[in-house]
């Protein structure tokens, strides 16, 4: 899969990297993300301005919030299924939605609302 990632914090302009596609827990959905939005702490996170606060292991797929569809369930994953437009955001310690794909505990995520698109989804949670 296609994902934003840094092997080190840079003030440096990111690019597009080639990375395995994530493996989900019991507790786990796989999301293919249709929109992920940008806030300042993802700048903050890719130069290194809140290192002392989170703790990062590199390399470090960037992005906060999404809104996609559901590919795959966990098999104690009881709240979702296959098919089901979600949004959400990732605990501060697994952060990674500029990515094609994104393993997310269920707890993390909502029924996406009819009403909305998947942009305005994705900008809702931080």
């Amino acid at each position: 899969m296609k994902a934003i990632v840094i092997k080190k914090y840079t003030k440096k302009p990111v690019s597009i990297s080639e990375i395995q596609t994530p493996s989900i827990g019991d507790n786990e959905v796989l999301v293919e993300i249709m929109a992920a939005s940008l806030n300042p702490i993802d700048s903050k996170i890719k130069t290194g301005s809140l290192k002392i606060v989170f703790k990062y292991k590199m390399p470090l797929i960037l992005g906060n919030d999404f809104s996609g569809v559901v590919k795959e369930v966990g098999k104690k994953v009881v709240n979702f299924k296959v098919g089901d437009e979600v949004y959400g955001r990732p605990s501060k310690s697994k952060i990674g939605t500029f990515a094609e794909y994104l393993a997310i505990d269920e707890n993390e995520l909502a029924l996406k609302p009819k009403n909305l698109t998947f942009e305005q989804a994705a900008s809702l949670r931080l």
